[in-house]
């Protein structure tokens, strides 16, 4: 099972993380917990949100950059859930071996994220909290999806890179022996 962890705070807003999720709901075996519909109130069901990751074999955290980092929620998320214990620490092993991906946007373009840049650092300093937090919990971190300039991207490109995106998926099912076939036929 692939668990998506959705966090956008404001889905009906985004267009490139909407048309990215929306590549992947219909595969076989995905569940989607869109945190902001969720938990609009940060109260977090801890014992649901720790069975779905011990029901998955890959962890999907997908969200758009917000200050060099995630969301609020799902920064709460990553403390509500990845408990001592259960996640790390002494018999903390609940998601050791699990594949972990981070599916992420950026307003801005690749090349913001230079030294030469606005942001005046390459993309890849921005990734090591979520890296190492996946690392920390025992995961297999995969190579991230990160779509720069989502802003300027048209719809077609937005299209063709959720197509990919979905292409690595029913590639890493299909890795495994499952089907990835959807669940409904797509309209």
């Amino acid at each position: 099972m692939i668990y998506i962890v959705f966090a956008h705070p404001y889905p009906s807003q985004s267009r490139a993380n909407r048309t990215l999720l929306e590549a992947l709901r219909k595969l076989a075996g995905v569940e989607v917990c869109s945190l902001y519909d969720r938990y609009p109130d940060f109260d977090i069901d801890v014992p649901a949100e720790q069975a779905a990751l011990e029901r998955a074999q890959l962890v999907v955290w997908m969200h758009p950059v917000f200050w060099y980092s995630v969301p609020g929620l799902l920064k709460h998320w990553f403390d509500k859930v990845l408990t001592f214990g259960w996640a790390y620490g002494a018999g903390g092993a609940a998601l050791h071996g699990k594949d972990c991906l981070w599916v992420t946007t950026t307003g801005g373009s690749a090349d913001a994220y230079t030294s030469e840049g606005i942001h005046q650092r390459p993309f890849a300093d921005f990734t090591r909290p979520v890296e190492e937090t996946a690392i920390f919990c025992g995961m297999k971190w995969q190579p991230p999806c990160i779509l720069h300039g989502v802003h300027d991207m048209d719809q077609a490109a937005l299209e063709a890179q959720s197509q990919q995106l979905r292409q690595r998926l029913e590639a890493w099912l299909a890795a495994r022996g499952e089907d990835a076939s959807p669940l409904e036929p797509e309209r």
